[in-house]
């Protein structure tokens, strides 16, 4: 009896997004060093070059994984509600977008203000923020301390960067407590802080 010829299984075919969404599932594997074009292509299962035909160089790459990314970042709350909610809703938004992506965060915050998804989001943040009467420098100042309260807690686990050994410290003998349950520690520990500068904000917030 004759056997049945192999049909080999066809290469899904190259596209932008297929390109971003391998590229972010190399980088939140191995690291922002280890996405480069030729390693992206062997798990694409294509040549180099055919990559740059729909992206012009590994920056643009990127800024398209940060595009991907942050386009989970929800800023409507500026158009419904009050200015504090509204910045208390982004920020969390921000931070459980990059959360999952904690290795793209380094290139996150140098092209932030080149991404067209970016750039988006960061006049409607400023829209909102003017709206409700802050003037343009201290709008300015809200939106990047929140960024920079965001970038750092997404970068990397409080929680989890402290290793057993830690606990023989006199004054860290509890830290097993805090290893077993690091998304809680994280998560309590940013509320924290959006909630105190919020509370800050309240004493000098327009009338």
């Amino acid at each position: 009896m004759s056997r049945r010829p192999i049909v080999p299984t066809p290469t899904p075919r190259l596209s932008a997004d297929r390109i971003v969404r391998v590229a972010l599932e190399l980088l939140d594997r191995d690291g922002l060093d280890a996405l480069t074009m030729r390693r992206l292509a062997d798990e694409l299962g294509v040549q180099a070059p055919s990559l740059y035909n729909h992206m012009r160089s590994k920056d643009a790459l990127l800024d398209a994984v940060v595009g991907s990314v942050i386009s989970h970042v929800d800023t409507s709350a500026f158009e419904q509600l009050e200015w504090r909610a509204a910045v208390e809703a982004w920020a969390w938004s921000y931070y459980d977008a990059l959360l999952a992506h904690p290795n793209l965060v380094p290139h996150l915050a140098a092209s932030f203000g080149r991404v067209d998804v970016g750039l988006a989001q960061a006049d409607a943040v400023f829209a909102g923020l003017r709206r409700a009467g802050w003037t343009p420098s201290r709008a300015t100042r809200i939106a990047a301390a929140v960024r920079y309260a965001v970038y750092g807690a997404a970068l990397s686990s409080f929680a989890d960067s402290f290793s057993a050994e830690a606990a023989s410290y006199p004054n860290l003998r509890d830290i097993e407590q805090l290893r077993r349950q690091p998304a809680r520690v994280d998560r309590a520990a940013f509320k924290l802080l959006i909630d105190r500068f919020l509370a800050g904000l309240d004493a000098i917030a327009p009338d």
